[in-house]
Order: structure tokens, then C-alpha cells, then sequence
């Protein structure tokens, strides 16, 4: 069922209840908590209290990725808007959009004034951060679609010149056959005209990578130990979360951080609404998130294989950070 609602002339919502929400949650936690290793998709974190807390993360001074990838627009923006002139920016998993105003700014400064399509699973950031965007660009027009990746992407507006983006380096959350999947799935909601700038995080020094991850601050571990709030409150589960400990470490053989919760001692948690217990021992963990890292060629097959091509490769002077601008083979 789709909700459609506007605020003023400027901001438009379409918001996506998906029926069976529950149910993928129900279903995914209880195939990922019977499995070996056991595991839980990354998407569930990103309720109101996660997708703050990541908002903050960003903000440390160990999470170089945001930073980076933030001045790297910065250079890159003017080149990229001046190549596609595009009628319509269309983010996926768009969250605060605190880089999307590099893109803004350099549209600004050409002349252009595209609509801005933000996507995201959390309404109410969404909103948020919608609001303050009209607030700073007053030629701003936003048309704003609250869902999921897996169903509702074929809801993009249509536009002349399109720039889907894809930034954040969240892709490095997917399988290979996941990612493989999901870029196909936008490869086919592209036109001629439409181009694809993906963000990716870059294989560097492995202290880097493990620094930004466990924040001193805490708020990774936070972040990481609040998807045990989630399953509580939706499945009236009973995790403590002080038997459970943040573990975060770059696994060097699949090039990829790792997030898990680790148990603290031997236990047993209830999840009534699953009608299923599940015992831990100690040390065993419950693998959160994947982060893999990326060499320019390996990008480069991964958009081939979803039926792209690269065009412009765009990294920082560390080559911290990889930005790739593609569009579909012709």
C-alpha cells in the first residue's frame, strides 16, 4: 500500500507499507539465528535510534569514510554535473544527504536546478532532512519515496537526464551475489541519458580500517548492540545487551571488515513472537555487518557483470575512496 503525502508545492512523499515487514524480519532472524555462523542483515539496524547513531558516527574522528568521500565530491561535483547535466538526482539510501549538497552546490553554481529523489527506508529522516534541504536551496524541489531496495525501486520517477546515486560506500554491506543483483536492478531502471555514481571503499592500511570501526567514543559498538533493541521491541525478544559485546576486525582473505556481537557467557534468549529460543555459547557471535573494500578493477567487474560500464574513475590523493561514474552498455 502506498501513502502519498505532500507538504506544500516544494516536497512530495510517497510512502510504501510493505504488508509482510514483520514477516521478512520474522523470517530473516529466524533463518539467520538457526544458521552457522549465525547472522542478521545489516538493513535492521536502521531504525530511528540506529540511523541516528550513525549520523554521529560519521562524525568521528576514526569513520574516514564520510570525510573523504566528502571532500572528493567537493572536487569531482563540478566535473560530473557539467558532463550530465541532470534534470533529476535520484539517491539511494539518501539518510542525512550531507554529501548530496557537494552535488547541490555545484548544480547551483552551473545553473541547473535539478528535482531531488531521495530514497530511503526511514521516513522520518527522510523528512527531516528534506525540510532542511528546502530550507537551503531555494530552487529545490523534492520528490521523496520511502521503501526498501528488494521491492520498490521500480518507483523512481522517470527524468530526461538522470544521476542515480549510490554513495556511502554501502555497497561494501552486500554479498557478491547480492550486489551483483541490486546493480542489475538499477542497471535496468536506467536510461540512455541516465547515469549510475556508486561510492566504494578502497583497500588501504589495515590499523585504518580497524580504527574506524571501533571509535573510541563507543558509538560503533552502540550502533552494532542496538539491533538487539530492535529484535526486542518487534519480536518481543529478551536479549540483555551487557551479555553481548561490539567485535569489529578486517577479515585480510575476503578483503572485508566484520561487525558481531559476541556472546559474553553460555545463555539463552526467548523470541516469543518467533516461538523459538536460541542458546549461545561463549565466544560464539552473531555476524551484523560485512564491509568489504574495493581495487578500481574490481569495481569495474562488478559493474560490468551488472550490465554497466565505468566511464570516470575519481579517488582522493590517499586513494582512501573510489567513486565511480557508469552507465548502461550500449
Amino acid at each position: 500500500m502506498e501513502q502519498s503525502l505532500a507538504t506544500g508545492s516544494r516536497l512530495e512523499v510517497h510512502v510504501f507499507f510493505v504488508p509482510d515487514a514483520s514477516s521478512t524480519l520474522s523470517r530473516d532472524v529466524a533463518q539467520g539465528l538457526r544458521s552457522s555462523p549465525k547472522r542478521i542483515p545489516p538493513k535492521y539496524f536502521y531504525d530511528a535510534r540506529g540511523a541516528e547513531l550513525f549520523d554521529k558516527i560519521c562524525d568521528t574522528d576514526e569513520y574516514y569514510p564520510t570525510r573523504t568521500e566528502r571532500a572528493l565530491l567537493a572536487r569531482v561535483a563540478g566535473d560530473i554535473v557539467g558532463a550530465i547535466r541532470p534534470t533529476d538526482i535520484i539517491e539511494l539510501g539518501s539518510g542525512a544527504a550531507r554529501k548530496t549538497r557537494e552535488i547541490f552546490d555545484a548544480a547551483e553554481e552551473a545553473g541547473f536546478a535539478p528535482r531531488y529523489v531521495p530514497f530511503d527506508v526511514t521516513e522520518d529522516m527522510l523528512r527531516d532532512s528534506a525540510e532542511r534541504l528546502l530550507s537551503e536551496y531555494d530552487w529545490l524541489r523534492v520528490h521523496g519515496i520511502v521503501g526498501d531496495y528488494d521491492r520498490h525501486l521500480s518507483k523512481l520517477p522517470s527524468g530526461e537526464r538522470r544521476l542515480i546515486m549510490f554513495i556511502g560506500s554501502t555497497i561494501g554491506n552486500f554479498q557478491p551475489d547480492e550486489a551483483r543483483h541490486f546493480l542489475s536492478s538499477i542497471a535496468d531502471q536506467m536510461g540512455e541519458e541516465d547515469y549510475f555514481l556508486l561510492g566504494t571503499d578502497l583497500v588501504k592500511d589495515d590499523r585504518v580500517l580497524h580504527a574506524a570501526y571501533n571509535d573510541e567514543a563507543g558509538l560503533t559498538a552502540e550502533f552494532n548492540e542496538n539491533l538487539l533493541n530492535v529484535l526486542n521491541r518487534e519480536l518481543d525478544a529478551d536479549f540483555e545487551l551487557d551479555h553481548f559485546e561490539h567485535v569489529a576486525f578486517f577479515n585480510d582473505e575476503k578483503s572485508q571488515i566484520e561487525m558481531h556481537l559476541r556472546s559474553k557467557k553460555k545463555q539463552t534468549v526467548a523470541i516469543d513472537k518467533l516461538d523459538m529460543t536460541v542458546s549461545f555459547d561463549p565466544h560464539e557471535t552473531i555476524l551484523t555487518e560485512v564491509s568489504r573494500k574495493f581495487t578500481k578493477q574490481r569495481v569495474a567487474d562488478l559493474l560490468d557483470d551488472a550490465g554497466l560500464e565505468l566511464t570516470n574513475w575519481y579517488t582522493p590523493k590517499n586513494d582512501y575512496f573510489g567513486l565511480s561514474l557508469s552507465r548502461r552498455k550500449r
